[in-house]
């Protein structure tokens, strides 16, 4: 029997650029070979960072572009080392919630964080060195951070002179719906630190993310990262900068926007079939997850193990600080197909006569 994964948050191999980015990654070294195959400048490839800042309407020298979202998580971190604690999201993505060494937590809801329960705890004395959030089809549970809310917190970061890291690497990933501003953008960028990347629009494989930082921080930075790695790979955003200027990126969020929504669709189809009553889930209209809530007195964590005996995959909602019956469920992964089988071998192992505990 083949193990069905719900727990891989990494798009499927017939969802990848493979042809196109291989014309790219030879015509980047055609053109650029020199530069991008030579040690570069520490804080990216600079034709990309030029990009990127008139993307997002900001000089690029406030661009830093990294191997991956995840490691300009660590820089901005660094540049904040003894600045107080960091605030996340409840659930929030598990990697920074194992870099961290302590973090105060503000939970979340089905229109995103909890903008009150973050202001008592600003009330309450609490300085913290930034907050860290993903407002749009959050990581793991897919909600996102409606406008009314998003407003609140750009004016509460002006007001409280917070500093917030908005990673937003799933904002194109959008497949129904009307796309929201960013905090970065609402904010203008003051105190609003804003990381994406091209793990999810393009391919993870390129390890190639960035983020926007006030100009004192980007000149900080440069020491941090060149005590990391010298320069990143420049040769691999040489090509993401080949594939952006050939007009690629639309194209391909409309080709992987619609094969994710199918699957989105039948996650919904196959849940609502086997655990309609029993359970609940989140309704994102982009990204790659949704989160479960188990029937009242299961545990994700030994479901998991009873789980991957039966052939399917996912990742307790524990590992990213939520309830222990409480799961992620990724469909980028799985077929259609796939999806509804792995579902139904789940639901097989959901106690029956258990009804989840509706607010």
């Amino acid at each position: 029997m083949e193990t069905i994964s719900f727990a891989r948050g990494v798009p499927a191999p017939e969802l990848l650029p493979i042809e196109e980015l291989a014309d790219c990654a030879k015509a980047a070294i055609e053109r650029d070979g020199a530069t991008a195959l030579l040690y570069g400048h520490t804080l990216g490839y600079q034709p990309l960072r030029e990009w990127i800042g008139e993307r997002h309407g900001v000089d690029p020298a406030r661009v830093v572009v990294t191997n991956g979202s995840l490691q300009a998580f660590h820089f901005v971190l660094s540049a904040f080392a003894g600045a107080g604690r960091v605030i996340v999201e409840r659930p929030t993505y598990d990697r920074p919630r194992k870099i961290l060494s302590g973090f105060d937590e503000v939970a979340l809801d089905d229109d995103g964080l909890d903008v009150d329960e973050l202001e008592r705890l600003l009330d309450g004395g609490e300085r913290p060195a930034f907050l860290y959030t993903i407002p749009t089809f959050q990581n793991p549970a897919g909600v996102t951070l409606s406008e009314e809310r998003r407003r609140r917190l750009a004016e509460l970061s002006g007001a409280r002179s917070l500093r917030i890291l908005e990673d937003d690497p799933y904002g194109l990933v959008r497949f129904e719906g009307e796309p929201l501003p960013t905090l970065f953008e609402l904010e203008g960028g003051r105190n609003v630190m804003y990381g994406s990347s091209f793990s999810k629009t393009i391919a993870p494989g390129l390890r190639v993310g960035y983020v926007i930082v006030p100009d004192e921080i980007a000149a900080g930075l440069e020491d941090i990262v060149a005590s990391t790695y010298i320069t990143p790979v420049l040769v691999t955003q040489a090509t993401v900068l080949e594939f952006l200027r050939r007009g690629l990126l639309e194209p391909n969020l409309e080709r992987a926007g619609g094969l994710l929504r199918e699957r989105r669709d039948a996650m919904f189809e196959a849940l609502e079939r086997e655990l309609g009553g029993r359970a609940r889930w989140s309704h994102p209209e982009g990204g790659y997850f949704l989160w479960l809530e188990l029937p009242e007195g299961t545990d994700a964590t030994e479901l998991l193990g009873r789980a991957t005996a039966a052939g399917v995959t996912f990742v307790p909602g524990s590992d990213f600080g939520g309830e222990p019956g409480s799961a992620r469920l990724a469909f980028s992964f799985a077929s259609p197909a796939e999806i509804d089988e792995g579902v139904s071998r789940l639901a097989e192992l959901v106690p029956a006569a258990a009804a989840v505990k509706l607010p």
